[in-house]
């Protein structure tokens, strides 16, 4: 959110040569706190109440109880996060984090015994700053890392988004690696989101730091903020992998002027791009179609597959783009997107997807959830804004 392998962080001189170093990245060097193998599932409150007044404890609450008896839970949401305005704008006399007394009058370790006690997990947020995003003033983590961490451990925390506001010019790599030190130094396992909005390159230097990384500046809930979020993220692909992703910022769907058909789009667009599945809608509020297509459990199974690979481009023209994704077991999620102003024809082939060689291949259309067979063509005519997404196996 924003206002609207290890190594030794150097400064100067030899802050160069060190950066130069970490353009070579590889998934091998990333982040081993054995967390996040999938791309991690949840809520985030932020792009559904912001800092209004509702977002409190019983707000939150609410979210965990609706996870389990919508089915949410069963298809595999795990995360219940809150996001900025939760504290008191004070740090108390032992210079700790406060929860807000209107908001949590209950305090952060309730909440979390609560959404623990649905079999579920609670994530939290500040940022690598003096101060978080929000103008009010609420006190950030910068110079008081272990403090926080360890503030966050005692309440049972599991997840921290850490943004990137009021960061007073001091490197991000050193910022962010300070509190994936001080973390770890808990010994509570606690899933660790990078929120520098892609401004440092964090592809370059995130995966032996943090389990996800955001590659883009905050998503809003039309087709444009959409896409262009997309397409920004898809061309770091060779970075993600189990326990360290690529995050082009959380779920709109069920928001905004995005139309039925825009939201499968942008639902199948991050299951392919293996993205964070983070649901930004306000669940108490949500259309019996909203929760059908964040509960669609074939394209929940392509963004959790246990291979861990982003989908790649296999071709791009006029609006009309083909995605692959290699699955473990050697399926293929083929994704058929259609940018364009009319229902067109997209078109690919198994072989330009990336399968092997067969006689013919099964495909399963993973919304209408129909099956055929191909001798190697796989094409579908493509609403605007729309996508066909299939499982491709070959027979």
């Amino acid at each position: 959110m924003r206002i609207s392998g290890k190594f030794v962080p150097l400064l100067g001189a030899a802050g160069l040569t060190v950066a130069a170093a970490l353009l070579t990245v590889t998934p091998a060097s990333a982040l081993d706190n054995g967390l996040a193998l999938t791309p991690p599932m949840g809520f985030n409150n932020w792009n559904s109440t912001r800092c209004k007044a509702d977002f409190n404890e019983s707000m939150v609450k609410s979210i965990a109880d609706i996870f389990v008896s919508s089915g949410l839970q069963a298809a595999g949401y795990r995360y219940v996060n809150l996001d900025d305005c939760w504290a008191e704008t004070k740090r108390d006399s032992g210079g700790h984090l406060v929860p807000s007394h209107v908001r949590f009058p209950h305090g952060i370790k309730a909440l979390a015994d609560y959404v623990h006690g649905k079999g579920l997990k609670l994530g939290i947020y500040t940022s690598a700053g003096t101060h978080t995003c929000n103008k009010a003033g609420f006190p950030g983590a910068l110079g008081h890392e272990q403090t926080d961490a360890n503030t966050f451990a005692s309440w049972g925390v599991d997840y921290l988004k850490y943004d990137n506001c009021n960061n007073q010019n001091v490197d991000a790599v050193k910022r962010y690696t300070a509190m994936r030190d001080a973390l770890k130094k808990t010994g509570r396992p606690i899933v660790y989101s990078i929120c520098e909005w892609g401004k440092n390159k964090p592809w370059n230097w995130a995966p032996n730091v943090g389990n996800l990384w955001r590659t883009t500046g905050d998503i809003s809930a039309n087709w444009s903020s959409m896409i262009s979020k997309a397409h920004s993220n898809e061309s770091h692909a060779k970075v993600a992998g189990p326990g360290h992703w690529n995050d082009p910022d959380m779920l709109e769907v069920g928001n905004g002027s995005l139309s039925t058909t825009e939201n499968r789009t942008h639902f199948s667009l991050w299951a392919e791009m293996a993205a964070p599945l983070l649901i930004g809608t306000d669940l108490r509020k949500a259309s019996a179609t909203t929760l059908g297509i964040l509960g669609n459990t074939d394209v929940i199974a392509v963004d959790q597959d246990s291979l861990g690979r982003q989908g790649t481009i296999v071709s791009s023209s006029g609006g009309l783009v083909v995605y692959t994704r290699q699955l473990a077991g050697g399926d293929r999620a083929v994704l058929l997107l259609n940018e364009s102003g009319a229902t067109a024809t997209v078109s690919t082939t198994a072989a330009k997807a990336g399968l092997p060689g067969a006689a013919s291949y099964s495909l399963k259309d993973l919304w209408s959830k129909a099956t055929r067979t191909t001798t190697g063509s796989i094409s579908a005519a493509v609403p605007s804004h729309g996508v066909v997404f299939y499982r491709v196996s070959a027979n």
